[in-house]
């Protein structure tokens, strides 16, 4: 053991680590075949740790790197953080194609995965209260996209605003099928 470090440092430090991995997926010496659809789950499992990765980053001994989140970017910005070692292929505000003179701005996506991930920050009261009409628009415009059989939302609602998640996400997450074409749709909420 060299000078200056104590066997209960290393202890604090190796509890630091094992609260940030919590029940995450363990990532393989080689690159993970993203190809199967049970990957979509490990975007959403790394997802549901969004909470204890800006605690650990906020709470750190060295105060070097804190994550003010305080905008929808800010939440992109950690979200691209934390699944770009995961999906090699993630690319940010990406446009779709023009569906009736519009297109939608995708947060993220990864062709290979077939996955949207979109990034929300709930502002205030009034747009915790309307949050699920906006996730329906965006279901609606990603059903048309070829790229998208998973529609992944990630809510940050830090003053939760939204009144009933349970309802929200219980709406939300369904798979649904338009036109013979199946989306997946998966809803995470954090405060």
């Amino acid at each position: 053991m060299s000078a200056g470090v104590n066997s209960e440092e290393i202890r604090r430090v190796v509890d630091v680590a094992k609260a940030i991995v919590g029940d995450l997926p363990r990532l393989p010496a080689e690159r993970v075949d993203w190809s199967t659809g049970t990957d979509v789950l490990k975007v959403v499992a790394a997802l549901q740790q969004f909470g204890e990765c800006v605690r650990y980053l906020n709470n750190r001994r060295a105060k070097g790197t804190v994550m003010n989140i305080k905008s929808e970017a800010d939440v992109q910005d950690a979200i691209y953080l934390m699944l770009r070692p995961w999906v090699h292929d993630l690319v940010w505000e990406n446009p779709t194609d023009k569906i009736g003179g519009r297109y939608t701005i995708k947060d993220f996506l990864s062709k290979q995965l077939k996955v949207v991930v979109e990034g929300k920050y709930v502002r205030d009261r009034n747009h915790g209260k309307n949050i699920s009409a906006e996730l329906h628009d965006d279901i609606e415009n990603y059903r048309h996209y070829p790229d998208c059989e998973t529609l992944v939302f990630f809510i940050y609602d830090p003053d939760t605003f939204i009144a009933d998640v349970p309802g929200l996400q219980k709406h939300i997450e369904t798979k649904r099928t338009y036109d013979g074409k199946q989306l997946t749709v998966y809803c995470v909420v954090k405060p």
